[in-house]
């Protein structure tokens, strides 16, 4: 397994729609699609079925997988070029860091496939729609930018709804059973390669979309978090 790894991380160093730690890359997107079309992302994209799949029916617009693993963002970065898919590309960095990577407010949408939940108390500033991870977010989206949420977790489900509402997000979307009336519409309907295992095991599966506040978002002290406390 760990052979199959290295190879996998050796072989997305020769992809030319895979970055990894790329400097002065900001302005440099525009570039690489050879076009100004609007910029999607998906974060903690693993396998990137969400960027390849939303690629191929929107060719108007542009997908970025980022995730920090490699080995997983081979798959579909390897898909893409052996389908000739110029319109996604592949990021590979710890999402922390991501405004290093795109200018203010150059982004449409941001799509969340299935975090890592991080269940513990003390790990909650890890989950990707805690408060820090939303003012990284409200200054890379573009006006009226979308967050999406799609995951098992009902735990990451239910804090997120926390920070939408301490935020006072705009909720487009909030689906608690997202198979409930069977197969759910484009793009909800494509399935990671977590979401499928998840579903084997009749897991409930989870969506949120929302719009963050015009006003600035603040980071609340650690003291007032309840989700931090326990690690004080």
């Amino acid at each position: 397994m760990q052979g199959k790894k290295l190879k996998r991380f050796a072989a997305i160093k020769t992809f030319d729609n895979v970055y990894e730690y790329p400097e002065n890359m900001q302005d440099k997107w525009s570039t690489h699609f050879n076009n100004d079309h609007p910029i999607i992302l998906e974060l903690a994209c693993g396998k990137g079925e969400y960027s390849v799949n939303m690629a191929l029916a929107f060719p108007d617009k542009n997908f970025i997988g980022v995730d920090v693993k490699g080995n997983r963002m081979f798959i579909g970065a390897k898909r893409a070029l052996a389908e000739n898919i110029s319109n996604v590309a592949f990021l590979r960095i710890r999402i922390e860091q991501i405004l290093q990577y795109f200018n203010p407010h150059s982004i449409s949408e941001i799509w969340i496939t299935f975090p890592d939940p991080f269940l513990r108390e003390g790990k909650a500033k890890n989950r990707l729609t805690h408060h820090k991870f939303l003012a990284l977010y409200q200054q890379l989206l573009k006006p009226n930018g979308i967050i999406h949420l799609k995951t098992d977790s009902v735990e990451l489900y239910e804090f997120t709804q926390e920070m939408v509402a301490h935020h006072t997000c705009e909720v487009i979307q909030n689906i608690g059973d997202v198979y409930k009336n069977g197969t759910p519409a484009f793009p909800l309907n494509i399935q990671t390669f977590y979401e499928g295992m998840h579903l084997k095991d009749n897991r409930t599966i989870r969506y949120i979309s929302f719009r963050l506040p015009q006003t600035k978002i603040e980071i609340p002290p650690k003291k007032k978090l309840n989700e931090e406390e326990a690690s004080l």
